[in-house]
């Protein structure tokens, strides 16, 4: 059945569609807000008990086909490929709401694919993306049972905006993207321009009104043309089980997670696993033993939180030790390692030129190119695993992504540090929350680069444990706190505000009460982490790394670009030729970026070009080089590119008969510019000069 629902959200109306496209999939919706539309379908598949695995099956994939913005796709082979860092971003923005929803112990793999198959060059297909991905799960028969909205939240000029438009996010100095429905928040992720917590904590509320918007919506959408639910049994640990796991492995589970070395923890954890398994095994399936043990270990965190003793003997609101180094790589432009616990960054800065911009196709409009970017990598051995070395996966881009985004906000605009950037965050040890060791290096580092940054950023994660009316805020959340809390809320920021934000929970919804005191937490904890930076490093270095290259940018007019570049580039090339330096020029608006790394040949460059394209004034009196000699006079360069005419009659008070008898080419000779005529011809005059008195 062919159905439609539909509402005004923000500025433009909502559109849900079913029945229309995509039939053969366990459920499907067009997803229309302005003029961006997404395709998102789910399709589920029942699982065997030997097919089970101790995570739950889900997939998210969102493409973007070029076609949406009425473009071809690059490279040679002019058609789409791998997702693009952007596309993987959405795909995980999409999955954290979601994946918590579903009902524990569901024997079923779910794959949801979203397609932007139309963009306006407006409004974003990621927000449409998470609304689609929920409206499809609702109307299909896949068990699946809370519906939650998406909406994006901006602030310009002292007032919200909700699912603001590109021109309004550019404006913008909040971008939050907040997912959730009746039962509250159930997913935060954004970056802001050093805004209070308070903005902040106003804009999630705005949004969680909205998202409860769209979950009526959608649940008006499911009560209408929802199929029904397939009637599958969930798999649940039985009971005796786990009172077997609990009376033979209780007492080494509470023993080994009180062990405060990680490594020396898992060794124990592990050999009690390997021992149950083997001793259950021929009554119980592998994964259900796994279940279980996770059951009983999940109680054992959870109990002693609750009870006021974390695992690692820390109080609640208490910080681990942390450490901070800079300067600690002779060669790199810029290093930092900063070590919270048992989680450790090793953060390096490299300063390039304009040509390691990195050029970035997006759906709609014109390439862009970043100066700014960070990669974090997540080796096998910082948490003493042995597994295969491949390109970066999806969570390696999504924690370098946050930390991007958290010291995005501090770094110069090019036009003052005309530099690209990079910032490389190898993490050696990890115990938790590395993505905001990567915010606090990479703040440290860029600093010891000399970058001149506005502030430090120091990040924190926050967690929760909620027993009944009981809860507990947890500050610098570590493994297993983050593994069995109910809550995982990073916050970055400075002593100014907030540059990034990523919230997931594991429970329906957040009340807003409880998220205030986190972030209150959170602000502390900061301010705290941000004196411990300040003695490694107060403020940025004075000077770039001498193993860095040189950059300058000169502003020229642009009608001197050509006088700059010369007849078939002679002039530019040449000046390159001379100095070894590099030069780009912005023709669009006349500036020209100088670099090389020989702080002398920067500085010859320099002298060269802005001769080049400096304006000869009629009454001034320049030093230029005899170019080349006629009978009528001699032509001389001023400046690399422009030159005029010593008419013979303007040579000397005497009548000249030959020029060679004064001038050969090369000579320098001292001259005044007594006329431009119409055609911007040059005439100089060495004779006025001899008359002017010495």
């Amino acid at each position: 059945m062919v159905g439609r629902v539909e509402k005004i959200i923000g500025k433009e109306k909502l559109i849900l569609e079913t029945g229309k496209v995509a039939k053969q999939a366990n459920g499907s919706v067009w997803v229309q807000y302005g003029g961006t539309v997404v395709l998102v379908t789910s399709c589920g598949k029942e699982m065997s008990p030997g097919e089970m695995m101790d995570f739950f099956p889900l997939t998210v994939e969102y493409r973007g086909r070029t076609y949406a913005g009425g473009k071809i796709p690059g490279g040679f082979f002019k058609r789409e490929g791998r997702p693009l860092e952007n596309e993987i971003i959405t795909s995980r923005l999409i999955d954290r709401p979601l994946r918590p929803l579903f009902p524990e112990g569901l024997p079923m793999e779910v794959q949801i694919i979203a397609t932007a198959l139309s963009v306006d060059e407006v409004n974003d297909p990621d927000i449409l993306g998470i609304i689609g991905a929920s409206a499809s799960l609702a109307i299909s028969d896949i068990p699946f049972s809370t519906e939650i909205g998406a909406a994006r939240i901006g602030y310009v000029d002292g007032k919200f905006i909700i699912n603001p438009t590109h021109e309004d996010r550019e404006k913008s100095i909040i971008d939050l993207v907040v997912s959730g429905g009746k039962e509250g928040v159930s997913m935060v992720e954004g970056n802001c321009r050093e805004v209070s917590e308070d903005i902040v904590l106003e804009a999630i509320e705005i949004g969680s009104k909205v998202c409860g918007e769209v979950a009526e919506m959608i649940g008006e959408m499911k009560e209408k043309y929802g199929k029904e639910k397939r009637n599958i049994g969930l798999i649940k640990v039985p009971d005796e089980l786990l009172a077997k796991v609990e009376k033979e492995a209780g007492d080494k589970i509470r023993e080994s997670n009180l062990i405060k070395e990680k490594k020396e923890a898992k060794v124990k954890i592990d050999e009690t696993k390997k021992e149950l398994i083997s001793s259950l095994s021929s009554d119980y399936e592998e994964y259900l033993i796994q279940k279980a043990f996770s059951i009983v270990e999940e109680k054992e965190v959870r109990k002693e939180v609750i009870e006021g003793k974390r695992l690692d003997g820390r109080a609640p609101e208490e910080i681990r030790p942390i450490s901070c180094e800079v300067g600690v790589l002779p060669r790199t432009h810029g290093s930092a390692l900063f070590t919270r616990g048992e989680t450790q960054a090793l953060v390096v800065v490299t300063l390039g030129s304009k040509e390691d911009e990195q050029t970035m196709e997006k759906l709609w409009g014109d390439e862009i190119t970043k100066t700014f970017m960070l990669h974090y990598n997540f080796p096998p051995f910082s948490v003493g695993e042995i597994r295969p070395m491949r390109g970066p996966g999806r969570r390696e881009i999504g924690h370098g992504h946050l930390a991007e985004k958290a010291l995005k906000p501090v770094i110069p605009e090019w036009e003052s540090f005309p530099y690209t950037i990079r910032l490389v965050s190898d993490i050696l040890e990890s115990n938790g929350s590395s993505s905001m060791a990567t915010v606090c290096g990479g703040s440290l580092a860029l600093m010891d680069a000399g970058v001149p940054t506005k502030r430090p950023v120091a990040g924190i994660a926050m967690g929760l444990v909620k027993e009944d009316d009981k809860e507990v805020i947890l500050t610098d959340i570590f493994g297993l706190e983050d593994k069995y809390g109910d809550m995982d809320l990073k916050i970055a920021g400075t002593s100014q505000g907030i540059t990034a934000i990523q919230m997931d929970i594991k429970v329906n919804g957040l009340n807003l009460e409880l998220l205030r005191k986190s972030f209150l937490r959170s602000k502390e904890a900061r301010g705290k982490i941000l004196e411990i930076m300040e003695d490694a490093i107060s403020s940025p270095r004075k000077e770039v790394s001498q193993y860095a290259p040189h950059i300058a940018v000169i502003e020229i007019s642009q009608d001197k670009i050509g006088s700059l570049i010369g007849p078939g580039g002679k002039n530019i090339r040449k000046i390159i030729s001379d100095t070894g330096a590099k030069i780009f020029v912005d023709d669009a608006i006349g500036r020209v970026t100088i670099e090389s790394k020989d702080k002398n040949a920067l500085d010859k460059a320099i002298k060269s070009v802005r001769a080049s394209t400096q304006k000869v004034e009629v009454g001034g009196i320049y030093t230029g080089k005899v170019a080349r000699i006629t009978p009528f006079g001699a032509f001389v360069e001023l400046f690399p590119g422009t030159e005029g005419l010593l008419h013979v009659s303007q040579i000397d008070n005497e009548y000249v008969e030959d020029v060679r008898k004064f001038f050969k080419e090369g000579d320098e000779v001292k001259v005044k510019v007594i006329s431009i005529d119409e055609r911007g011809r040059i005439n100089l005059s060495r004779k006025e000069l001899l008359n002017q008195p010495h």
